[in-house]
């Protein structure tokens, strides 16, 4: 294991004082924004938002200037993929504060579903676009984790030798260990010693993702995403595609050209990729059109009836949960969270679904989870239940894996 650390953080007598300022800080802030409000749409069950790469340097640097906790996820393929076979590293989506799409498949899926998800947001880009932001203003102090051996240390340097938005106080190398050795007191002390704004984390995306789960209580830096490739492109050793293949989409063949090994994993979800067309993407946007068909011709409303039981909150959706609804659902749900019990869902009277309400439950489930409670849906129709198996979201409605989901959420939040 290497650690690199900017020097005046490891010289300056008051450098213990500040931290210990900046952690209580840190404790005493939270993320000033419900994620209710996110404009968020279900893809292949992971919450993709709709917001555009300015909007999220926006807001990395709104919270960087808080103190204000903002857990990134970048999702490209290998993400959606992942999260179709591990609970767990669905799990770590769905807890983000932020989703931004990072891969083009993400994009095409979107767009064949009529959503209105139009551009990526990707990791290498939001480094870029921060460090070109901030000439005139603060600068963001950047911590980069992992890579292979003197990669965060050479990115650190390079991005150091710029005038620009970012600047690096620290790099460390955790060698190849798991996710338990990476999570060690002495390793997550270096890290918060930093006093960063900006985590920036490169361990694969399954080890990078669940470092920071299960680290998620104990770093105290702000801002925190795991960004793969990005510190490899800071550093030179891995060459970016040229703009015109990211833009059509081929950026892939570029990385395997650059590096060979990545054709096994390209391969694997390029084959999961065309199967979701087939079973999951092309059945949806018929049966929205059947759907858009059936009751084009009846009232599109919904009703909200909310009754009281001593530890949930019941609420029946009567009508379409549709996009045009969400602003008053996020009104019904914001009084339910605070009164802090849990949620159950009845979609016995729900006649349509679409991605953005879906979107909206599963911030929902988020936001309750964060106090410990849990979302239930109940009385789900055939109908509805094929919309909801055919947009991945059967973990909630089985039983058995929901509360499995809601032991790791817990597991992670103790």
């Amino acid at each position: 294991m290497s650690v690199n650390l900017e020097k005046s953080w490891l010289h300056s007598p008051t450098s213990l004082q500040a931290l210990d300022e900046k952690a209580q800080a840190f404790t005493r802030v939270a993320y000033s924004q419900s994620s209710l409000n996110r404009s968020v749409y279900c893809i292949l069950g992971i919450p993709i938002d709709a917001i555009d790469l300015a909007a999220v340097a926006s807001q990395v640097e709104a919270a960087a200037a808080k103190r204000a906790l903002l857990l990134i996820s970048t999702p490209n393929l290998n993400f959606l993929v992942n999260s179709l076979s591990d609970s767990e590293f669905r799990e770590s989506l769905l807890n983000s504060d932020l989703c931004p799409p990072d891969g083009m498949p993400i994009i095409w899926i979107a767009r064949i579903l009529g959503l209105p998800i139009r551009e990526r947001a990707s990791g290498a880009d939001l480094l870029e676009r921060l460090q070109t932001n901030g000439k005139n203003t603060r600068q963001l102090a950047l911590f980069l984790f992992g890579g292979a051996e003197g990669v965060a240390a050479s990115a650190a340097r390079n991005l150091n030798s710029r005038p620009g938005g970012l600047h690096c106080v620290g790099s460390m190398n955790p060698g190849f260990g798991d996710v338990a050795e990476m999570s060690q007191d002495h390793i997550i002390d270096a890290v918060n010693s930093s006093g960063a704004d900006f985590l920036v984390v490169s361990l694969g995306a399954k080890k990078g993702q669940l470092w920071l789960q299960r680290n998620h209580r104990r770093l105290k830096i702000p801002v925190r995403s795991h960004l793969g490739a990005a510190i490899n492109f800071q550093a030179g050793t891995v060459k970016r595609a040229p703009l015109f293949l990211r833009i059509w989409g081929f950026e892939w063949l570029w990385r395997v050209k650059e590096e060979r090994y990545l054709w096994t994993r390209y391969r694997g979800d390029g084959l999961v990729f065309a199967r979701l067309l087939l079973t999951r993407v092309l059945p949806l946007v018929l049966l929205s059109k059947w759907q858009h068909l059936r009751w084009k011709q009846r009232a599109s409303e919904l009703l909200f009836r909310v009754a009281d039981h001593d530890q949930s909150i019941e609420v029946c959706l009567a009508g379409a949960a549709l996009e045009s609804h969400v602003p008053a659902a996020i009104l019904r749900f914001q009084e339910m969270l605070a009164r802090n019990r849990d949620v159950v869902v009845s979609l016995s009277e729900t006649t349509q679904i679409d991605a953005r309400f879906m979107g909206l439950l599963l911030m929902l489930r988020k936001e309750l989870g964060s106090r410990g409670r849990e979302l239930r849906l109940s009385a789900v129709p055939r109908a509805i239940e094929r919309l909801l198996r055919l947009n991945e979201l059967g973990f909630l409605l089985d039983p058995i894996n929901r509360h499995r989901d809601v032991a790791v959420a817990s597991y992670e939040s103790s």
